[in-house]
């Protein structure tokens, strides 16, 4: 028994060090669960997908996701939460005035593009059905949405309403038709 049980530690050692083994024969150092980045650089194909990871996936939000990585948002999406984003389309980027996402995507302009990007973030997770008439959310960047509810439809601050929502691994994305613009600072 004991010679069965050596050989079979001697086997499981030698099968470790051969999965640990490159192509050149040399014994890996490196932890396969350190990465660069944030957490938006750790790859799970398992686990349901956090804010930015879904965004990413969609062919309606690339305007968004462009304007996360210019503004240095990704990160911080990528965290823990939980976040409620309310996630203007392409088509909701398109009806603001003509050159307005090209200016804010330029460097001297990121601070007014992550003011705006951080008007669509709350820190909390919130389903639709959570969201009230009257209901006042205070958002990342220091200012509020007033939600309106009519006829079944939720609106933000009169001027977005939301078309669908996705849960995340860190929160709720609701997806919107217009681009919340946050109120002139005093």
């Amino acid at each position: 028994m004991k010679k069965i049980f050596s050989l079979l530690f001697v086997a499981a050692i030698l099968s470790s060090s051969c999965n640990n083994s490159n192509k050149s024969g040399e014994t890996s150092t490196t932890d396969p669960a350190v990465t660069t980045g944030g957490q938006e650089a750790v790859k799970d194909d398992e686990s349901q997908k956090d804010v930015v990871k879904v965004a990413v996936g969609s062919a309606d939000h690339t305007t968004l996701v462009a304007a996360l990585k210019q503004a240095d948002l990704v990160t911080a999406l990528s965290n823990a939460g939980p976040f409620t984003v309310f996630a203007p389309t392409n088509t909701a980027f398109e009806k603001l005035p003509a050159g307005t996402v090209d200016g804010l995507m330029k460097d001297d302009k990121k601070a007014d593009l992550q003011n705006i990007l951080q008007y669509h973030v709350t820190t909390s997770s919130l389903k639709a059905e959570f969201l009230t008439d009257g209901m006042t959310l205070g958002m990342v960047n220091g200012d509020n949405v007033m939600i309106s509810v009519k006829d079944g439809k939720i609106m933000l601050n009169g001027s977005a309403n939301i078309i669908a929502s996705v849960p995340a691994s860190n929160g709720t994305i609701h997806i919107i038709d217009a681009v919340l613009m946050p109120p002139a600072k005093k």
